[in-house]
């Protein structure tokens, strides 16, 4: 019998760090286990995370995995950033009401691409594995594909529940999306995962790796940390480009700052708790100077210049400050403003032409509501025109500018 090792004096702190934010752990103990080991060997474990390269561009929804993985990474793991370019396709059914549109090879490649542009802005790339489960699943051939579906039945398959509502409402449910779950819990299997980490609504094809290790006599079943969605700009809905609520990690730094600052002040703390490298006990002291009195756009501002200076460097998150100080407190105009050449029209055909409206009934809106000024000034009247040969600046409330030049 192998004699475990005493409790590290930084063990508590690394698994405090490790469980904040989670929505559920399965197997903490053999997590701790392996923290415990490396504080006092150095001995590194594994990690898994899955991601389908169906989208080229993240937003801070996805980067809470890779903000979790960057605290394993900390506290020993090495990452298996594991890109699903077969699995993708055949397409994840989550939360899916019909059989999702396969991708193309070349589609998943060139997604592939950008994901692993933009995953070590946060990871530690020395520390990261970069994986393609094409690798093993190709080789797993039909023999071993027809053997892999004998080790779950379709019984089982339709207690999940996004199954069980279609089968029931007779919506179609292709063959493939019950072999999804099986492959990715192959993928564990191939990797001999110690840990697999994904969001709340990924629980059944994470236990589907620990069922399969168990399968295949790997000798370890891994451990699953599942994560809260990421509540988006709305402050209700889960953050999400389909919805409009989210901050892309490529956007300009200007974008970034502004639309954190947007948030409510209580999402603020599930912001940090999720997204900030700070301790919990330096978030905990930011809260406590809160409650003291101090402003809680003061704290606010914190996190959009860490957020900004991850992904545009140090430095950019106060040159967002400077600016959005310029622009909204100050009410001065930025520099940075879109040009226009136009030919002469009236105010509300400008805003439109200059995207600065989406149509004249949201220009007159916005007229009517008193957000619009031309050159500095609020404007009322519906038919201003804009006269040939002048220059004008044309803003609707604190953020959308615009200068056009009137032939």
């Amino acid at each position: 019998m192998v004699k475990e090792l005493p409790k590290h004096p930084n063990l508590s702190e690394a698994m405090a760090e490790i469980q904040r934010g989670t929505s559920e752990i399965i197997g903490l103990e053999e997590i701790e286990k392996l923290v415990n080991k490396y504080l006092h060997t150095g001995e590194r474990f594994t990690i898994k995370a899955g991601f389908d390269p169906t989208a080229p561009d993240l937003h801070l929804g996805h980067t809470v995995l890779l903000q979790k993985l960057k605290t394993f990474q900390k506290y020993g793991a090495r990452v298996q950033f594991l890109i699903g370019d077969f699995t993708a396709q055949i397409g994840d059914p989550t939360g899916k009401s019909a059989t999702r549109k396969m991708l193309t090879p070349e589609e998943v490649q060139e997604n592939a691409k950008t994901y692993k542009e933009q995953v070590f802005k946060i990871l530690d790339k020395d520390l990261t594995d970069v994986v393609f489960n094409s690798k093993w699943l190709n080789e797993l051939g039909a023999a071993g594909i027809v053997e892999l579906t004998t080790t779950y039945t379709v019984a089982r398959m339709l207690e999940r529940d996004d199954f069980e509502k279609r089968f029931k409402s007779q919506t179609p449910i292709a063959i493939s999306e019950f072999i999804y779950p099986l492959l990715q819990g192959y993928d564990s299997v191939a990797l001999k995962s110690d840990i697999e980490i994904g969001g709340t609504d990924q629980k059944f094809n994470l236990l589907m790796g620990r069922h399969l290790q168990k399968v295949y006599n790997v000798g370890k079943e891994q451990s699953v940390i599942m994560m809260p969605l990421l509540v988006g700009l709305d402050g209700v809905n889960k953050m999400s480009k389909s919805l409009g609520n989210y901050i892309g990690i490529t956007e300009d730094p200007n974008t970034i700052f502004a639309k954190v600052l947007s948030i409510s002040d209580e999402l603020m703390w599930d912001w940090y708790e999720l997204l900030s490298e700070k301790s919990l006990k330096e978030i905990e002291e930011l809260k406590q100077k809160v409650k003291d009195g101090m402003n809680p756009k003061i704290a606010k501002e914190m996190l959009a210049i860490e957020i900004v200076d991850r992904f545009h460097g140090k430095g950019a998150g106060l040159k967002a400050k400077e600016h959005f100080d310029k622009v909204h407190k100050q009410g001065q105009i930025p520099d940075d403003i879109q040009e226009f050449e136009i030919e002469p029209m009236n105010v509300v055909d400008a805003l439109v032409t200059t995207k600065l409206a989406n149509s004249k009934s949201e220009a007159r809106r916005h007229i009517k509501g008193g957000a619009v000024r031309v050159n500095q000034e609020k404007i009322s009247d519906q038919n201003l025109m804009l006269e040939s040969g002048k220059e004008y600046i044309l803003q609707i409330g604190k953020r959308k500018f615009a200068k056009v030049k009137v032939k």
